[in-house]
């Protein structure tokens, strides 16, 4: 029930004839919120005097203020057909229709009251109230104008003005009309100043704009204008999730830390709650997953169905990778109440991440039913979109190393997805090099075309097939060219791709010449940790058509410090044999090994905002004992960096530094330095649903 109505007739009661001195108790009953005992009374009183209009007035608005809209609403309207030209009646009626939200009945029905008394403050206000609840703000605004113009300042009517503001900055912000959202509610301040529900809407618009720093302005007035610890509290939650958008993690569990603490018996439960939320949320976010699922496991214990606590396990088995947990957990707050937003699009997250794409779709779409724009089950489905969106990548690169060698090389590729599970893949490469001091050239044109299918959500087969044609000083061929590899997920946070692919040995001029062909086989095992550790491994077993063969392990170890940016370092190392030894022509030594210390920082363009950069820098350094010779020092440097023009184009400049003895198939310094495109067509992803 709407408290703002409670008291908008009470009025009514003054004056109204007193057939008995205890009448005054139901009254007092009625002006103090105490509707069941009101209830009582008053249908007490009706045994003895049934057809008293005052006694059946005042019974009505207690059974309606104590929850049962209907029955209060048949009981105003016995009375309006016994009273028809009663307009207190009427207007009693016309509030029992708000109770029952009956809103275009009640437009009318109030229309009417205000025909017959304009100048009714009653019929006004609740016409006002009316008009705001079908979101017909502007008129709305209007009435209850005319409404405090007969009653300046009544409480009750600057309360729905107050309330009129907020639902209309509420729709705007739905409607993701942020401008005018801000506009609503910087004039609703203007008359309700430092109202604490118009600050925390104005804050909680702000961090939906990514306006950090506005938002964090804002929860400072607002501790600013009241010094009570329920908004002091208040205020630390939301200083703690401006903390964690900008990837300050320490600072937001230190600053939800400070919330947790003033909590006490006196704080209201609502706030508890959401106090008690955000600080597991905090510890989550900072990767203390024991103590958060201890916290977690106490408030099941206490409140084993609850589905706030539900969603904080479910958020908790994201940030471990127990994706299936939790589905369960969000399919068990969706059975507890079907229009959850935290179920339906934590949901859709969680069958994203178990590769259940289009079932992630239609969760995310669902979410869009119940909370209609919202902006995170729209971006959801936006970013869903643009992942089976038809693009092209095309890079142009400038090569060149101590050797002589020079190349340059234009790469393109297509990829047309089909559904979620299957994607076509088109590529074409040109390169064309030559060695200054020698004057060899060769060109190469490959073409390669192909299809990725998604055989099951946690494995994923992609092959290609295609031809590679060289014009070389003393030779001219054609080679076929193929790439097939599975993708699986066999554990949380482990990743295994095995493939063959074979190519052609086109690094430079004279190796063009020589059409060697390789074939590769490889497997590559990822695996992550829930704390920051994690340990790549790659092996290559390559059989070539001059009868070398050829084996490669590489291994690397890695922490993750931060994840915004992400930035890492870690520790790799390399072992190179082959089976002959042809320095005259490649690097082929019998044993070879490196290791090397890095650090590695990205801003990855797939989260990077339109409009924004992005950027990836590499540094390494180490050692290389090449067969029995003393160590050599090595280096590696490797960055690019990007801008985001929009949801379908990017742009990055790239290149790469490198004196490792592996890094070129000749063993030389080897430079590189190259532009890429990124486009995706017409911003159209295929029919997923």
């Amino acid at each position: 029930m709407n408290t703002k109505y409670t008291v908008l007739f009470s009025f009514l009661l003054i004056g109204v004839f007193c057939f008995s001195q205890n009448m005054k108790e139901g009254f007092s009953y009625l002006e103090t919120g105490k509707y069941q005992k009101a209830e009582t009374f008053f249908k007490t009183v009706l045994k003895e005097y049934p057809t008293n209009k005052t006694a059946r007035l005042c019974y009505g608005r207690a059974v309606g203020l104590n929850g049962n809209a209907a029955e209060a609403k048949t009981i105003f309207t016995d009375l309006v057909k016994d009273y028809p030209n009663d307009f207190e009646v009427k207007l009693n009626y016309g509030e029992s229709l708000l109770w029952n939200q009956e809103f275009n009945l009640a437009k009318a029905y109030y229309q009417k009251l205000i025909t017959e008394d304009a100048k009714s403050f009653p019929a006004l206000l609740g016409f006002a109230n009316t008009l705001s609840n079908l979101k017909e703000y502007d008129q709305a605004l209007t009435y209850v104008n005319k409404a405090l113009e007969i009653s300046p300042g009544n409480p009750n009517a600057m309360t729905s003005k107050k309330y009129i503001y907020l639902g209309h900055a509420y729709t705007k912000q739905q409607a993701q009309q942020y401008a005018e959202a801000e506009n609503v509610l910087k004039e609703c301040l203007s008359l309700f100043a430092n109202d604490t529900n118009a600050l925390l809407n104005l804050a909680n618009l702000y961090l939906i704009m990514d306006e950090l720093d506005k938002a964090k302005a804002t929860y400072d007035t607002l501790l600013n204008s009241s010094k009570n610890v329920s908004n002091k509290i208040i205020v630390l939650n939301g200083w703690a999730l401006i903390e964690h958008l900008k990837g300050k993690e320490k600072l937001a569990l230190k600053t939800s830390q400070l919330a947790y603490d003033s909590l006490n018996e006196n704080i209201a439960a609502t706030i508890t709650q959401q106090t008690t939320e955000r600080y597991i949320q905090a510890l989550i976010w900072n990767k203390k997953y024991k103590k958060a699922t201890n916290l977690i496991d106490e408030l099941i214990s206490a409140q084993p169905n609850e589905n706030w606590i539900l969603a904080l396990r479910a958020t908790l088995n994201v940030y471990k990778s127990n994706f299936k947990k939790s589905l369960a957990d969000y399919n068990q707050i969706l059975v507890n109440d079907s229009t959850s937003f935290d179920g339906n699009l934590g949901k859709a997250n969680a069958l994203k991440a178990l590769g259940r794409y289009d079932e992630a779709i239609a969760a995310a779409e669902k979410t869009l039913t119940f909370y209609n724009n919202q902006k995170d089950a729209t971006n959801f489905i936006k970013e869903l979109d643009t992942k089976f969106t038809p693009f092209y990548d095309g890079k142009a690169a400038y090569t060149f190393d101590n050797g002589d060698n020079e190349a340059f090389s234009v790469q393109n590729a297509v990829e047309f997805p089909f559904s979620t599970r299957l994607k076509l893949l088109g590529n074409y490469t040109y390169r064309t090099t030559n060695n200054t001091v020698t004057n060899n050239k060769a060109t190469s044109h490959a073409i390669s075309t192909g299809l990725e299918y998604q055989l099951l959500p946690n494995m994923t087969f992609k092959g290609t097939f295609g031809l590679t044609s060289a014009n070389a000083e003393t030779n001219d061929y054609t080679q076929l060219l193929a790439d097939l590899s599975l993708n699986i997920k066999p554990f949380k946070l482990q990743t295994l791709d095995i493939g063959y692919k074979r190519e052609i040995q086109s690094f430079n001029a004279d190796l063009l010449d020589r059409e060697i062909v390789q074939n590769n086989f490889y497997a590559n095992y990822n695996v992550s940790t829930n704390f920051n550790l994690g340990w790549f491994t790659q092996y290559y077993y390559t059989s070539q058509n001059d009868n070398n063969s050829r084996h490669l392990l590489f291994t690397s170890l890695y922490y993750n410090i931060l994840s915004k940016p992400s930035l890492k370092v870690g520790v790799n190392y390399q072992y190179i044999t082959f089976e002959n030894q042809v320095p005259t022509i490649y690097f082929s030594p019998k044993k070879f090994n490196a290791g090397e210390v890095f650090l590695n920082l990205i801003k990855d363009e797939n989260v990077t905002k339109p409009s924004e950069w992005f950027y990836e820098l590499t540094a390494a350094t180490g050692l290389q004992y090449i067969e029995d010779q003393d160590s050599q020092s090595t280096y590696r440097f490797q960055g690019k960096l990007g801008y985001k023009f929009s949801d379908r184009c990017l742009v990055n400049i790239f290149g790469t530094r490198s004196n490792i003895a592996s890094a070129t198939a000749a063993g030389f310094t080897f430079t590189e330095v190259g532009v890429r495109l990124k486009w995706w067509f017409d911003g159209k992803s295929v029919e997923v649903r």
